[in-house]
Parts: C-alpha cells; structure tokens; sequence
C-alpha cells in the first residue's frame, strides 16, 4: 500500500465577480482531478513552471488547505475525515520544507527554540499497551539519540536533542543561541529542515527547498536531503522547477501541466524517454547543472 495515496484531488479557487457583470464568478483550478501515488523510501520529484499547481497539490497532501474534492489516505488513514486530534498526531508524521528558508522561521526566536518548538507542540506521554496510533511518543521523539525518554520535559533533554539536529544537517550545536537573521540563506534552510526532522517523520514535502539559493549552496542542500533520506528512511515529495535537479534526487517524476499530471514514471524513462510535449520542452528549456 502506497504511504501517500491521492485520488480524484481538485482545489479550486474562485476569483470573485466577473469584470463583465452579470454575477457570474470566474475560477481556477490549481489541481484538477489528479490521482497519483508515493510509497514509503521513495522521492517523488514534482516538475513543471511557476503557476502549475505544484505548490497547491503539496498543501493539498499535508492538509494545510483543504481541497475542493477528492481523496487523500496517507498510511491507511483518510486525512480529510480525520478529526483535529487524529490530525494533531498524523502530522508528526508529514512535515514541509517551504521555499523561502527566512520567512518560515521567526526571526523573534533563537535557533534552539525554533526546532525545540515542535517538540513542545507534540509530546505525548509513553503509555503501556499503546498501539500504532499513539505517535509522537517521547521515546519515538527522541529515538536514535541516546537522550532518555523521561529527559524530554528537562532543559538538558531538548538541548541535546537539538544539538544532535543540527549536527545532522551540517551545523555547529554554537548555533543553538543565534537568531536566523545571523545565518546565511543556505544555514536557514539547513535549520528549517533541522526543524522538520525534530519528530521523526515519515514522509516531507520539498516545496522548491533550493530555488532561493544560489546554484552551489542549493546542490549542498539536495545533497543533504539525499543524506538524510538514506540516513532516515524518509520519503519526500519533491517539488522543482528544474529538471535537472529532479532528475538527480529522484525515484520517479511527475510533470505537472494546469493542475493536471501529463506524464509520471521512473526517472529514467522521463529523462530519456518522455512522451509528452510538455515534458519535452521542459527538458530542452531547463540548463544543466553539477549537483
């Protein structure tokens, strides 16, 4: 069973009253009955040009917006039925990493409280006899660390736990006191995903996580989701408008095209071998570059 399953999605947006009168109301649909599939381990790259819908349809998947139609199970379970508690424990599992890194951190809040933050938000206490859905434990929290379950509520746990977060993606555990303002565009990202790693998700959704960075510092990104994704077992939708950055990190790719997806297999067969048009001038009009 796929870990993300969508089925039959639309998310239209209304654009108010018409210019010409008569009441009547124009529209867009950002996605457009689209159905595809993500299975766990795997990176799901999602290609096409600004105003696709590539962006939306990411929202979509996490349930940050809810859509106008359709369906979406993630893990076997129906996110638009789930209640707000069975919601609130379902997002352990499914984090984002946005464009902008500077944006998405406050830049009220220190580095440590910044990724501590979700943390806080989500501990849940260990339970004899929980089943799968008691999630976000604090043993699952902070697995992998060496940090006690009961440490989670101290100072001395959460320091460490973040620490240990921002050594994963390449940072000094001397950054936990600074502000985002203090760090380089290529840092913040690093930090933003440091903060998506903080409950140990299954699956993240990459919206355009390096196109506000410069050509080197975003590979030395992608590079690090590569690491992490091996690292982790995690699985990612990611969403590009560059081809080639795509083709490298990804399992199989999805061109998306006005809401609708026009060609979706392996990387290879789209890279080599595509059948749609659209796939083809994306691949002619997107330069090449080393990642």
């Amino acid at each position: 069973m796929p870990l993300l399953e969508i089925r039959n999605l639309t998310k239209i947006f209304p654009l108010g009253e018409s210019a010409f009168g008569g009441g009547a109301k124009a529209e867009v649909r950002a996605v457009d009955d689209l159905s595809l599939d993500i299975h766990a381990g795997e990176t799901l790259g999602l290609v096409g040009e600004s105003g696709s819908g590539k962006s939306t349809l990411g929202r979509l998947a996490l349930r940050l917006i809810e859509p106008t139609s359709g369906t979406i199970q993630f893990d076997g379970r129906d996110l638009l039925t789930a209640r707000a508690g069975d919601m609130r424990r379902l997002r352990c599992h499914m984090q984002i990493i946005f464009q902008d890194p500077f944006s998405s951190l406050d830049p009220r809040m220190r580095v440590e409280d910044l990724i501590a933050e979700p943390l806080l938000i989500h501990k849940r206490p260990v339970t004899e006899g929980a089943g799968e859905d008691a999630r976000c434990s604090t043993k699952q929290v902070l697995g992998g660390t060496g940090v006690p379950a009961r440490a989670l509520s101290s100072a001395d746990g959460i320091q460490r736990k973040v620490a240990d977060l921002l050594r994963a993606v390449g940072l000094d555990a001397s950054a936990r006191r600074r502000y985002p303002h203090e760090f380089s565009g290529g840092q913040r990202q690093r930090i933003v995903i440091a903060r998506a790693l903080a409950l140990q998700p299954k699956f993240i959704v990459c919206d355009e996580p390096v196109s506000a960075l410069d050509v080197s510092v975003g590979a030395q990104i992608v590079n690090l989701l590569a690491q992490l994704q091996r690292d982790f077992g995690l699985t990612y939708l990611f969403i590009s408008h560059s081809m080639p950055v795509v083709r490298y990190l990804s399992t199989r790719i999805a061109v998306m095209y006005r809401g609708k997806i026009v060609e979706i297999n392996s990387t290879e067969q789209i890279t080599q071998n595509p059948q749609h048009p659209y796939t083809k001038t994306l691949l002619d009009a997107t330069p090449e570059i080393a990642v």
